[in-house]
């Protein structure tokens, strides 16, 4: 009989359990080698047995049974049904619920009462609350609870559920989600309490480099219900009403970057009746993101005293959480803890490279501190209002501490890890748990730049991060959740915002100054490169179709800009347009492509534009990368429209795109294959995104060598290209030029920062100095892109070209020098890739596990080839071969 299906799951969130809308999809993962099978599946539904249905797919299979009410409960299996007739045994129930949906809610939305306004930063929690009495005995309890602010929820003392910064980052004035929990265990029969402690959160906290107020609201509100079923059958409802009352929480102030305080002495504050109805929220709905949650705990690795009531702590991994502290010392005892990601060389924690600079005004110091004052014994501080980036915390306190009593509580949403990669070089294996856990640190609910400084989730950053996310993480729902602000903040004009969710709506602000720089190549078209990348990894095309308006608006929005306007030097140049330039994005603002190794003054101290010359920066002629990521955008768009059955707007884009393309090469293309920029960058963005013609690709190959080789064989691309470099040398034959780069270990490169300590990837190539001083942010995921490289190149795992989740790949090792073995997988649609290969002298050795659904083309390093399908493949070649010996002679098992 066939092997039952396996890892049923649902396109949706959820804490303790998975909590969907009306109409989940459904997918599961076959271990059958055939795909001509068909699919049974069952249901029940509070208890009712539904007609079984068949299933020709087995990815994201539209719910086949009627809409789901509020709070109904599921359980569902499925089995196979081969072509012979035969069956697989039944998978076993798999259970999820459905929310309650948004036209059932019947609670009220509560507000606190909030006599005086003691500015951001400063604000203390709000606990609503509402006393109950139970009679008979509790079968089941759930409650469903949202915010517009921050909230935490509990029941007679006991937390709700185990998400953490609920309801989550959301562009507020459109989107809200909302949580379930089971309760069930808290309650008990007679009097019972229901807490929310409510603080600004995201929703009109302090955001960005500069702390400014997020403009969603100014008045907070909570929203919950809690329903509990008793064992003789009748249902009672707790919901928010006027009945709840309001007073000023233990937390005295709070904010999600500058930290928490918390005065555990019990001190008494004014309660008062809530207000009702004060606030305008958006439909509720449910996240297809799986929770925030406290993921891991890590002790110090070591704590050092500067001086009495002083202790630095280094916990040997930099990362996004905050401090638990178990021994807060007699009541009254104060104890105040910063966070950093740096010391100084004397060992004191440094923050003054996260400082934020605007030119001509005085920097805003950067700072993330928690406060918090002993009660009675038994109090246990853990701040979950705020959220911190760091690896070292400083501890000021008169009295004693005990660091074994403090732990590191790691915090991020919670991705499922879909990949894995190991080899003989600790140096890579290092680069690689960097970068997972730069990415990881950022991963907060939204794909974040940084953890610490900004803490906001810039498009670009993720629109160069995504397809290096997907080897690492399951992020379709964590990216679908994040796409839906990315539209929700669109502008009017089809623009799209520099981060979502976008607490400064630049939407209903364009008259704003950073409204002007609103809409950048790299940046907006994350809209067009993230759907697709998704797309791409887990084959769903809800991500495109959901998508596909906001794509269509943003291209539109760049041609109509590259149509319209030209560049200042341009213009001066040649006051009347060639007619290519209407294809031309060069007249409005880009950032272009940031972060690039910063030349020297004749002192060796590094430039920086930004900063010395913004006017100059600002008005540069960015119009190569802005007219490079048209043409992608607009060829990609093509390409989405032919997949969602649009044929017409398919041709029409893909002739737009090959206009495009021509005035790319007309502008900054030169015969002899030089672009008119001539730096790395503008070359592996050639060479990668298909703008350069084949017969220049070697000059112009041979000139991005020249370039490497001139900056003494270091990597000069920035913010966009840095991904793409290896790929380009490698996939042109220069494997050698990309492995001397990757194990180049002067600055800038990645080996640099791990010989310098680095735990995260850094934003800039030299974020710590000779001399042990920081720069800029210490965790920024963006030059984690290598990661793709070791995975798809020196691993060798990729999918062909016009392969979608995986069903079809490429296995082709490409050893690096001094390489011995490399073993990793890929968590795929279909199942579970694993690749394994190790060199013995001259003989070459692989293995690999493919999934059912899935062909295998295995390229050993003599050039053999070899198709496969699912199961286990070795192999063995030479290594390199003898002279007068073809691929074909080489042993394969």
């Amino acid at each position: 009989m066939t092997d039952a299906p396996y890892d049923l799951t649902v396109s949706s969130g959820g804490d303790q359990f998975p909590v969907t809308d009306a109409a989940p999809r459904l997918s599961w993962k076959t271990l059958s080698a055939s795909r001509e099978e068909a699919y049974e599946l069952e249901a029940i539904l509070d208890e009712t047995v539904q007609p079984s249905m068949i299933s020709e797919r087995h990815l994201y299979v539209a719910w086949p049974w009627e809409a789901l009410r509020s709070r109904q409960q599921v359980r569902w299996r499925v089995r196979t049904l081969m072509p012979d007739s035969s069956k697989s045994n039944w998978t076993s129930w798999s259970t999820f619920e459905a929310g309650l949906l948004d036209s059932d809610w019947a609670a009220s939305w509560i507000s606190p009462v909030e006599d005086v306004d003691t500015g951001y930063g400063n604000r203390p929690a709000y606990t609503l609350s509402s006393d109950f009495t139970l009679t008979g005995e509790i079968r089941s309890a759930r409650l469903y609870s949202t915010a517009l602010g921050l909230y935490t929820a509990s029941v007679n003392g006991e937390r709700a559920g185990t998400a953490e910064l609920s309801p989550g980052s959301t562009s507020y004035d459109r989107t809200l989600y909302a949580q379930a929990s089971d309760v069930t265990a808290a309650l008990r029969p007679g009097l019972n309490k229901v807490e929310i402690e409510l603080s600004d959160g995201w929703y009109r906290g302090q955001i960005g480099a500069f702390r400014l107020p997020a403009g969603w609201g100014t008045v907070l509100g909570a929203r919950a219900e809690l329903h509990i079923d008793l064992v003789d059958g009748t249902h009672h409802i707790i919901a928010t009403d006027s009945s709840w009352t309001s007073t000023v929480s233990s937390t005295t102030r709070a904010d999600l970057m500058d930290g928490q305080s918390i005065d555990f002495r019990g001190v008494k504050a004014p309660t008062e009746t809530v207000l009702v109805d004060i606030v305008e929220a958006p439909p509720i709905d449910w996240s297809p993101a799986p929770p925030v949650r406290v993921v891991s705990s890590r002790p110090p690795v070591a704590v050092r005293q500067l001086k009495p009531g002083v202790w630095v702590a280094d916990f040997g991994q930099n990362a996004s959480g905050w401090i638990r502290l178990e021994d807060l010392g007699p009541e009254g005892t104060h104890t105040i803890v910063e966070y950093g990601e740096h010391v100084e060389p004397g060992g004191d924690l440094a923050t003054s490279h996260l400082d934020s600079h605007r030119p001509g005004e005085p920097p805003r110091i950067f700072s993330q501190r928690d406060e918090v004052i002993a009660g009675p014994e038994g109090n246990i501080f853990e701040p979950r209002h705020t959220i911190h980036g760091f690896q070292y915390a400083r501890i000021t306190r008169k009295g004693p501490f005990d660091p074994s009593t403090m732990t590191m509580q790691v915090v991020n949403s919670d991705l499922m890890s879909t990949g894995s990669f190991e080899c003989s070089n600790n140096d890579l294996n290092r680069l690689h748990s960097i970068g997972e856990w730069s990415f990881l640190g950022n991963a907060v609910d939204v794909p974040t730049d940084c953890p610490t400084r900004e803490r906001l989730a810039w498009t670009g950053d993720f629109q160069v991060f995504a397809s290096t996310a997907t080897r690492l993480r399951d992020v379709l729902g964590f990216g679908r959740k994040w796409l839906r602000s990315v539209r929700d903040d669109q502008l009017a004009d089809g623009r799209i915002a520099n981060f979502s969710p976008d607490g400064r709506r630049i939407k209903n602000n364009v008259d704003d100054q950073f409204a002007m720089m609103t809409g950048s190549a790299g940046w907006g078209d994350a809209i067009v490169a993230v759907p697709w990348e998704l797309y791409t990894e887990y084959g769903d095309e809800q991500v495109l179709a959901e998508n596909w308006d906001s794509m269509k608006r943003w291209v539109q929005w760049t041609l109509d800009s590259a149509r319209t306007t030209r560049h200042h030097a341009r213009k001066q140049r040649s006051p009347e347009p060639e007619p290519y330039e209407e294809y031309l994005w060069d007249g409005t603002f880009h950032w272009g492509e940031w972060t690039e190794p910063q030349e020297r003054d004749d002192e060796g101290k590094p430039i920086n534009p930004v900063q010395d010359n913004p006017m100059a920066w600002f008005m540069a002629d960015k119009g190569e990368v802005g007219t490079a990521y048209l043409y992608r955008s607009t060829n990609t768009l093509s390409r989405i429209a032919n997949i969602l059955g649009h044929h017409d707007e398919a041709a029409t884009y893909a002739s737009i795109a090959e206009r495009v393309r021509n005035a790319w090469r007309q502008a900054y293309l030169r015969p002899d294959g030089t672009t008119a920029d001539d730096t790395q960058a503008s070359y592996v963005r050639a060479l990668s995104f298909g703008l350069m013609p084949d017969d220049l690709h070697p000059p112009a190959i041979k000139r991005l060598i020249d370039l490497i080789r001139a900056a003494g064989t270091h990597l000069g691309t920035g913010f966009l290209s840095t991904g793409d470099l290896l790929p380009v040398l490698l996939r042109a034959g220069h494997p050698d030029i990309a492995y001397e780069l990757l194990f180049q270990r002067t600055a800038p490169s990645w080996l640099y920062m791990i010989d310098k300590g680095a735990t995260t990837i850094w934003e800039a190539w030299e974020g710590i100095d000779d001399a042990g001083h920081a720069h800029e942010s210490l965790n920024h995921y963006s030059k984690g892109t290598v990661l793709r490289f070791l995975h798809e190149h020196t691993l060798g795992l990729r999918q062909t070209e016009d392969s979608i989740a995986w069903r079809s790949i490429v296995i082709e090792p490409t050893p690096g020098p001094s390489l011995t073995w490399a073993r990793g997988s890929h968590e795929t649609p279909n199942g579970r890739i694993d690749v394994h290969w190790r060199i013995d002298g001259n003989q070459f050795f692989i293995e690999a596990e493919i999934p059912a659904e899935t062909t295998a083309l295995i390229i050993l390093p003599d050039g053999s080839e070899h198709a496969t399908g699912s199961g286990t493949f070795t192999a063995s070649s030479r290594l390199f071969l003898e002279p007068g010996q073809s691929p074909a002679e080489t042993p394969v098992r």
